[in-house]
């Protein structure tokens, strides 16, 4: 659902201040006793008008005004709220595009290797993938600009590639094995983005989901995910929303349509000049009788609190993880006739039982930016205990379970970050990431080897057999970390099991990544037992 502005309210004050000006067509001027120039007393226009006109007429140097207002503009919105911003419009298509679900470009995901562009993966039916561009090529030329070697930006790289759809750029390739370079003139098209990272079958009746954001598309993506694992045999789902920052609403509220029986309240929005208006449950739900858990944690933000808040509200599922972020305010954007937007809040959002998840923001954006180190430096992600609740902001739920507003979504299973395998050794091989390079490395020299391979477990077996760690300890060496045996066992399952998931990742993308990392992911592992032992909430409809 799209809020926007209703002139007659939320630009009542500028009427006002044009309707006390309208006689004061020639302003009153005084001057000072010491001769200098006169200053307006009443201006022409509106007092911001006013001082930006003066600024421009009468400043020590030449100042440009529209470069002026690009810098107020931002400067008034702090006085707001953290999340009221200004687009200037060389920035909305990068900042829009992850939310569009899709840009334009020639559809290859790329990766720096020593100063050189690797081909991670082509998009499956992009341009690249249609003229012959393959995983581990090497990116040299870019319209006769050299590109390897020469350290530039991965930003650069990108706008370089990206183009408007039926435009052309022409790479020059090299590929192992193969002598010379090879030349490819691509004609870009439009390139999905994908919000829905994975989908994939656990064991044989549960299923896992993992959304990164809440696109235009991910509605859509989520359905098709969903639909392929319910003629799988789904009764069960874990769906992930660690780490989704949110998007636009009315994707969550769709998904959580899914799950809630007809008449449910999913979410309510309400602001100044914003009635109340209620989004509740259809009868068209696909998993209405699919237990779920979702997990999250202190990134999940916006519309994943929205959709987790519907589930814990109607005690229809479990929340698992980390207390979640705490951004329960609604955008509207406005757009200007220059090509820049204004993203205004103009309501807040409250889950089914009333709360607020919205934390506060007084103390400036700053502080509330900061507030993530202080919940770590305070040990909230490693204690559940350590985190303080305000009775006034408690809620009770249908079923009887006690729930509170004022920062977030608080999950019902609480799930500490897990620091287990992390020893010196490891901080050093990923800080210089190491880890990465090395699996990036193995895959790129065995790719014919690996590629015979389709699926995660197929893969994950035949690295177990391959004697990785080894290699990579000597690999580590080469790039000064000195060997430390005690810590290098201690760390073993971690690093190793991180090697495979990322080979496996440059090999079938997210389908191999996934179903590898989470054999160290504490709070999945703990989403399946529970889920294991059919922990749900009762369904509960509204008649």
């Amino acid at each position: 659902m799209k809020f926007r502005i209703k002139p007659s309210s939320a630009f009542l004050p500028l009427i006002f201040a044009i309707v006390l000006i309208i006689g004061m067509l020639i302003g009153v001027r005084l001057v000072d006793r010491t001769g200098d120039r006169s200053m307006f007393v009443y201006p022409r226009t509106d007092k911001l008008s006013g001082v930006l006109n003066f600024i421009e007429m009468e400043y020590v140097d030449p100042i440009s005004k529209e470069d002026l207002v690009e810098k107020t503009i931002p400067e008034l919105l702090k006085n707001l709220d953290p999340h009221s911003v200004y687009i200037p419009a060389s920035d909305l298509q990068r900042v829009t595009e992850p939310l569009e679900g899709n840009f334009e470009g020639i559809g290859i995901q790329f990766n720096m290797l020593n100063d050189t562009v690797v081909v991670i993966q082509t998009i499956s039916g992009g341009p690249s993938e249609r003229i012959g561009i393959m995983p581990g090529d090497r990116i040299v030329l870019i319209d006769d600009s050299l590109v390897a070697g020469v350290s530039i930006p991965d930003t650069d790289i990108v706008s370089m590639l990206r183009g408007l759809r039926g435009t052309t750029v022409t790479v020059g390739v090299k590929r192992q094995f193969i002598p010379g370079m090879m030349e490819f003139e691509i004609t870009r098209d439009r390139i999905p983005l994908y919000s829905v990272d994975v989908a994939y079958m656990i064991d044989d009746e549960t299923g896992y989901i993992k959304i990164s954001n809440f696109s235009r598309t991910t509605f859509r993506e989520y359905m098709e995910a969903a639909e392929k694992l319910n003629a799988m045999g789904m009764k069960k789902l874990i769906l992930d929303l660690r780490g989704n920052g949110g998007g636009y609403m009315d994707q969550a509220t769709s998904i959580a349509d899914q799950f809630l029986g007809e008449g449910c309240l999913i979410v309510y929005t309400e602001g100044h000049s914003s009635p109340r208006s209620d989004v509740v449950a259809t009868s068209n739900g696909i998993n209405l009788e699919t237990e779920i858990v979702i997990m999250i944690d202190e990134w999940s933000a916006s519309a994943s609190e929205i959709l987790a808040g519907a589930i814990q509200d109607n005690d229809r599922g479990l929340v698992v993880g980390r207390r979640s972020f705490g951004k329960g305010l609604v955008q509207n954007q406005t757009m200007f006739s220059d090509g820049s937007a204004l993203r205004l809040t103009v309501a807040r959002y409250f889950t089914p039982t009333g709360r607020s998840i919205q934390k506060p923001y007084d103390a400036g954006s700053d502080e509330y930016f900061n507030d993530l180190d202080r919940r770590f430096l305070h040990g909230e992600f490693d204690e559940a205990d350590s985190i303080r609740f305000d009775d006034s902001l408690k809620f009770v739920t249908p079923g009887g379970n006690v729930v509170y507003g004022g920062g977030g979504i608080m999950p019902d299973v609480f799930i500490p970050r897990d620091t287990a395998g992390i020893t010196a050794y490891y901080t050093q091989v990923t800080r210089q990431g190491l880890v990465y390079r090395f699996a990036f490395d193995y895959a790129d020299r065995n790719r014919s080897s690996l590629g015979r391979f389709d699926n995660a477990g197929d893969i994950n077996a035949y690295l177990d057999r391959q004697g990785l760690m080894d290699s990579f300890v000597e690999f580590a060496e080469e790039a000064g970390i000195r060997r430390n045996p005690a810590q290098i066992t201690e760390s073993y399952d971690i690093i190793h099991t991180q090697i495979k998931a990322y080979i496996a990742r440059n090999i079938i993308d997210n389908e191999g990544f996934y179903p590898i990392i989470s054999k160290i992911d504490q709070a999945f592992q703990k989403s399946v037992s529970l889920i294991g032992e059919g922990a749900r909430y009762q369904l509960t409809q509204m008649q």
